[in-house]
């Protein structure tokens, strides 16, 4: 049997400058989960604590604030995949026995701007992905690195198949259609496409509205036994029915393909493994929570995770088989496009969103009748992860 996942907590994302301090915004997001689980912090038996931009051991300074327990902290960085990664780790070693109370968080503060290299006196840990990005679509200095990178994976689905660049822009006026309903989201003032197109361009077909912004946030997950829960009298409705985390293949650099440079092959391969796992397919889904760092990242994604055919992801969204009243409701959210991208943070954000789905806690945001749940979360470099929760 699967691990359960007993509480979840996650603060409201803000922008940079307007935050707490990393530790404080942690130490916020564990006491939500551990009061979301109705448990004390003494019963945490193991932590992985989630981020990209901080020192080393973070994470017990994060969580010295809640508690002092002796406990095993390890801390994760795993670029944009961090949350989801740190919720792999905890959702196996609860699994293999090694622990039945264990803690997931993904905190992040970041700095203004587009993402770039926090040491440059080195060889960049993206030198033999952006090698072959310069090689397949160039390399702009006056333009955002993950801009370039995923917009080249756009230019090369419409070079496949003809996408408009309008498709990609109905990704971002969905997310923000979607995260008017989240008090937790940064933005959540409609957009109309034709604001979305009017923005400034920046790669492909990425225009700004359709990035998402760098943000400052926490969020975090109590994974238990089920026999630990049954011990402790806590709801253990909610579990993790199968969960992969792939890396690049070696096939991605000998091509020549953007959209696998930017994950395609990672998240197939694990939505694949993920679906063998379950005995489901992504028809039995109902809604996603896909990393959507860029609209083309979404769209591409539709694909990638098989939740309809390749070629087809500008038709399923032109018929609205991506939001309410669809085939699946993806970003209830609003996603990292609205809800914002705290690198590590995010995936345990969306464990969070997919948690109260299929709780029935959503609010205005509830999907109808939801028995599965898909979690995409990918960093480039690479990682992705794909979990797909359930009832238990």
């Amino acid at each position: 049997m699967g691990a359960r996942i007993v509480g979840v907590g996650m603060i409201p994302f803000k922008k940079p400058g307007q935050s707490d301090d990393w530790d404080v915004m942690a130490e916020r997001a564990v006491r939500l989960a551990l009061d979301d689980a109705g448990i004390d912090y003494r019963l945490i038996q193991q932590a992985y604590a989630g981020y990209v931009y901080g020192d080393s051991t973070c994470g017990q300074s994060a969580l010295y604030r809640v508690g002092m327990s002796g406990i095993p902290i390890v801390n994760v960085n795993n670029n944009c995949s961090t949350g989801a990664t740190a919720l792999y780790l905890a959702r196996q070693i609860v699994e293999l026995g090694g622990a039945e109370c264990v803690l997931a968080l993904g905190f992040e503060q970041m700095q203004p701007g587009a993402l770039g290299f926090a040491f440059n006196d080195r060889k960049r840990s993206l030198e033999k992905l952006m090698s072959k990005q310069e090689e397949l679509v160039g390399y702009d200095l006056q333009t955002p690195i993950a801009a370039q990178q995923f917009g080249g994976g756009g230019l090369d689905h419409q070079q496949r198949y003809g996408t408009k660049n309008e498709t990609f822009g109905m990704i971002s006026v969905k997310a923000r259609r979607h995260a008017a309903h989240n008090p937790l989201a940064i933005f959540r003032d409609p957009l109309t496409l034709e604001e979305v197109m009017a923005s400034k361009h920046l790669f492909g077909p990425i225009t700004r509205f359709q990035a998402c912004p760098p943000t400052c946030g926490a969020a975090a997950a109590i994974l238990v036994s089920p026999a630990f829960a049954a011990k402790h009298g806590l709801d253990a409705t909610i579990e993790i029915k199968a969960q992969a985390m792939t890396t690049d293949f070696a096939e991605t650099y000998e091509g020549s393909s953007m959209m696998s440079v930017i994950g395609f092959d990672m998240a197939r391969s694990a939505a694949d493994q993920v679906y063998e796992q379950a005995g489901v397919g992504p028809d039995d889904v109902q809604v996603v929570e896909l990393h959507d760092c860029f609209t083309a990242n979404e769209l591409v994604s539709y694909e990638s995770l098989r939740l309809t055919p390749d070629g087809t992801a500008e038709q399923y969204i032109l018929d609205g088989q991506n939001t309410y009243g669809g085939k699946h409701v993806t970003n209830p959210s609003g996603g990292l496009l609205s809800k914002g991208h705290p690198l590590g943070a995010t995936g345990l954000a969306q464990c969070f969103e997919l948690t109260n789905q299929l709780r029935g806690t959503a609010g205005a945001r509830q999907v109808e009748n939801v028995t599965h749940a898909l979690q995409h979360n990918l960093g480039l470099g690479g990682a992705c992860v794909v979990t797909l929760f359930g009832r238990a």
